[in-house]
């Protein structure tokens, strides 16, 4: 296991802190497919199976299938009612265990970043769709401040602790990601900005999901003193923007391209 699949490997926390952001941006995001229906989907990186119950609410697919290379987020996705419908599997980005023009429609949705190798994920991708089907992805663009726990990161810098970036984070710039599907001959590339509303209805709801889950942000609190801590959620306090109803709420942004593949 990788050190960037270490961060997720309990599903339920997973769940808390992305979850429903993931479920907001991948509403805009499906929508913007504009997919027929009756569509064979592959969701790559499927995770907790968020996303995959996206394609089940809006696009009326004939089948989907899903990977993902945590088993205990297969796990989690397995226990979910999206399983019914779903054959969610083990497997990577970089070596889909299918074969070439399987699928419809071909996606990763908050992804990117976690492949080693973002042109030949893509390239994999393209593989295993059929001619003439879609290939997307969406990611937060982390590179530009888009992530939905960047105010928690600021606030860790103010206090003068380096929150380095995972290895994968400029995959997240919208030029990148087009690089890579050009790079993978896909044709008809287009993209867009995805905007979301982080909300929470106060700050211990917001300091519960943002650090339920022990990523790379969130090791850096693990490993501070109690005095620390609390310093740090007394800036947060101060910083974090809010609503005219008192509720903490601020944007996250995500990075989105489709394609086709050649005929």
């Amino acid at each position: 296991m990788t050190d960037t699949q270490n961060y997720f490997i309990d599903g339920e926390a997973y769940e808390r802190l992305m979850g429903r952001f993931t479920r907001a941006a991948g509403q805009v995001f499906v929508d913007w497919l504009s997919a027929p229906k009756g569509l064979y989907w592959i969701d790559v990186g499927c995770g907790t199976g968020a996303f995959t119950q996206l394609l089940l609410d809006r696009c009326a697919p004939k089948r989907v299938s899903a990977v993902d290379p945590s088993v205990e987020q297969i796990a989690y996705a397995r226990n979910t009612p999206a399983a019914e419908r779903v054959d969610f599997q083990i497997g990577a980005a970089q070596s889909l265990p299918f074969d070439d023009a399987t699928f419809d429609a071909g996606i990763m949705a908050l992804v990117i970043t976690f492949v080693p190798d973002p042109n030949e994920a893509v390239a994999e991708l393209r593989r295993v769709t059929k001619p003439g089907g879609i290939v997307a992805t969406y990611m937060w663009d982390i590179h530009n401040k888009g992530l939905p726990q960047n105010p928690l990161r600021e606030a860790l810098e103010r206090m003068g602790i380096e929150v380095s970036f995972l290895p994968g984070h400029a995959h997240s710039r919208m030029d990148n990601i087009v690089g890579y599907f050009e790079s993978a001959g896909l044709e008809a590339v287009a993209t867009r900005v995805i905007e979301v509303d982080v909300v929470y209805a106060n700050f211990d709801e917001y300091w519960s999901g943002q650090t339920a889950l022990s990523n790379y942000i969130v090791q850096h609190i693990t490993k501070m003193p109690a005095t620390g801590v609390e310093r740090l959620k007394s800036d947060l306090r101060e910083s974090l923007p809010k609503d005219k109803d008192g509720r903490i709420a601020y944007k996250a942004r995500a990075n989105a391209v489709k394609s086709r593949v050649p005929r």
